[in-house]
């Protein structure tokens, strides 16, 4: 395991949530994990912080809502494709997506949220701010071509307590 600056990621990270995506990971009685493919990383409150995105119909949203913590673990060296098809589609409510389907939880070691073993790269963060997105702030073209049905995001500032690489 080999520490790294949040700004060192930067670039990877970004690259990956465009193409593929990463994991979006909350502890719990039962871990759960979802694919992320909008984030950002920037620095708020003189803090490094991962802001993530989150709908909140999606099982992840209570389990995060509940904890305050999440970690985001991001495809380095191996092709996880199928897995973050599946974390993407497979709902935590009905399966555990850590059970048999190619992921496995690791522990993080600074929050109550496990690490996706086989990515290289992992962000923990602690939540320092919940804040639901609302329609009638948000410009009428965003909100036609990604919120059609309605379903908008709550954006979670997780302050970066850890970022480090494990490939």
């Amino acid at each position: 395991m080999k520490e790294i600056s949040y700004t060192d990621a930067m670039a990877l990270t970004t690259q990956k949530l465009t193409h593929g995506g990463a994991f979006l990971s909350v502890g719990g009685p039962t871990p759960n994990t979802m694919t992320i493919g909008w984030g950002g990383i920037g620095f708020f409150w003189n803090r490094p912080v991962f802001l993530a995105v989150v709908r909140q119909s999606r099982h992840t949203h209570g389990l995060l809502t509940g904890s305050g913590a999440f970690t985001i673990s991001v495809p380095t060296k191996n092709d996880l494709k199928r897995q973050l098809a599946f974390a993407g589609t497979a709902s935590g409510r009905d399966v555990d997506k850590f059970s048999g389907h190619g992921l496995t939880a690791a522990p993080a070691r600074k929050v109550d949220a496990p690490i996706v073993a086989e990515c290289g790269l992992h962000f923990e963060c602690q939540v320092r701010l919940m804040q639901d997105m609302t329609a009638d702030r948000m410009d009428s073209s965003v909100l036609k071509a990604a919120y059609p049905q309605g379903d908008l995001h709550t954006l979670f500032f997780g302050e970066i307590l850890a970022c480090y690489e494990t490939d």
